[in-house]
């Protein structure tokens, strides 16, 4: 084995330069991209979801090499090991991030990296505090499973994370036709970042864009249409603990207030649905979308 380090400790000081210099781009260009109380609460997202990853990833760690203990196949460190551990890790991360977006408890964790109404390098860095409450980690698992070794796991899941975060920006536009063809953008996740109906639940993609458009989740940036960022609801507030846990919250709130039979679908059933229909899910916010775009006198939201 070879001797491995986490290559996100060497990304940071990089993270950090990246965001002075767009925070700088936006002074002159475009002031309104950066709003100080924004950019504090991502800073403080970003710091303890460090210290909640300190505090669980032995643990989650020492699960993979239990499951590499009892794996199917011996793959171990050849080169081509590497690179089919990237391309799996990043499908991966595509079906987390697409069930994440589906399953509401998954996206109780998962909210607090979309609940900035901004789009910036520091949105980035709102990495959830509960992921190993929702369980996240399940969906490497698999991986060590199949033979390859836990580090060789979390070598690649760190290249990924470190890849992802040059896409939250306004600063680029598009990038070349071919790059936008196979890799994930700005561009692309600007899309995944919106709360426009065109938009929701779209562009799941971590590194490579291709998933998306094998499993019909892909929708291209238009020109014609300003981009609204954040939650369909928005937390309007900076509270740091609330933005955290406000799911998580209301999923509590929601299951002791549900009849019997309806509890588990405020846990496994997708955000903003309820049993009476009183509720909206991005499927029925894009459904009226949708219908209004083919009859133009249909009431508007």
């Amino acid at each position: 084995m070879p001797e491995l380090f986490n290559p996100v400790d060497y990304a940071v000081p990089v993270f950090i330069l990246l965001i002075i210099i767009e925070m700088l781009w936006a002074r002159k260009k475009a002031p309104e991209k950066y709003e100080p109380k924004d950019t504090l609460t991502s800073l403080a997202f970003g710091t303890g979801s460090t210290v909640a990853g300190a505090l669980t990833g032995g643990l989650v760690f020492a699960m993979m090499l239990w499951l590499y203990e009892h794996r199917l196949f011996d793959i171990g460190w050849a080169w081509w090991a590497w690179i089919a551990c990237f391309l799996l890790d990043d499908l991966a991360y595509y079906v987390f991030h697409r069930s994440a977006h589906r399953v509401r408890w998954l996206w109780a964790s998962h909210v607090n990296h979309h609940s900035s109404q901004h789009y910036n390098l520091s949105t980035a860095l709102r990495q959830t505090w509960t992921g190993f409450i929702a369980a996240n980690f399940i969906f490497r698992m698999p991986l060590a499973l199949a033979g390859f070794h836990p580090a060789m796991i979390a070598f690649c899941g760190g290249i990924n994370l470190i890849y992802q975060f040059w896409i939250h920006t306004e600063a680029v536009g598009r990038m070349p036709r071919w790059f936008e063809a196979v890799m994930n953008t700005p561009s692309h996740h600007r899309v995944h970042h919106a709360t426009n109906p065109r938009y929701l639940d779209a562009n799941y993609a971590g590194v490579f864009i291709i998933w998306d458009k094998m499993f019909g989740s892909f929708t291209p940036e238009t020109d014609d249409e300003k981009i609204r960022y954040g939650i369909v609801k928005q937390l309007g507030t900076f509270n740091l603990l609330y933005s955290v846990f406000h799911e998580w919250i209301g999923i509590a709130k929601d299951v002791w207030s549900a009849p019997w039979r309806h509890k588990l679908g405020y846990i496994w059933r997708p955000p903003g649905w309820s049993h009476d229909g009183s509720r909206d899910t991005s499927d029925t916010i894009k459904a009226r979308w949708r219908a209004r775009q083919e009859n133009p006198a249909t009431p508007a939201e």
